[in-house]
């Protein structure tokens, strides 16, 4: 039988290379991870925008507003002046609710005038002929019997106090 020899000779270790991943499998993850963090921004981003839209142009609001208030009281048909307030008193408070975000049309005349910050955003003398035309036309609609008069006037004084209303805008 034939004798092994055993050497003490140092000889250099075997690459370990075929042990380790040759680094596709690191790229692939990375990139899976990357996508998931991208498509999560993009549908945090997507449900805020759901949830909070962007805020209308105030002034393309009352613009709008104003055009369906004058549209409507265009097409005002009352056969007395009572009738006639009912309807430009629905208007007008239509306009302020639209055009200023004011809870004017849910209110009755009297929670409406006691609000002193009600139409913060229209200047004095708009405030003062607002709560003037508003007066006049809570007297009209609820005085005990039918009035005399022409409804055509009440539409008039209402048309007149929108064009206050809209030009009396502070900002």
């Amino acid at each position: 039988m034939a004798q092994e020899t055993t050497t003490f000779e140092l000889r250099e270790p075997a690459p370990p290379d075929h042990l380790l991943p040759d680094g596709s499998e690191v790229v692939l993850w990375l990139t899976l991870a990357a996508g998931f963090v991208v498509s999560m921004i993009a549908v945090t981003w997507l449900l805020w925008r759901k949830f909070h839209p962007p805020k209308p142009d105030p002034a393309s609001v009352r613009r709008l507003a104003y055009q369906d208030a004058v549209s409507a009281l265009d097409g005002t048909t009352a056969s007395n002046p009572r009738a006639a307030a009912v309807q430009v008193s629905l208007i007008l408070r239509r306009y302020l609710a639209a055009a200023l975000g004011d809870p004017a049309l849910y209110e009755t005349h009297e929670e409406f005038i006691s609000r002193h910050d009600s139409l913060k955003s229209l200047s004095e003398p708009a405030r003062e002929a607002c709560q003037r035309g508003f007066a006049a036309l809570a007297a009209l609609k609820y005085a005990p019997a039918e009035t005399a008069g022409n409804p055509a006037e009440v539409v008039a004084g209402a048309r007149s106090l929108l064009e206050t209303l809209n030009l009396g805008f502070q900002g």
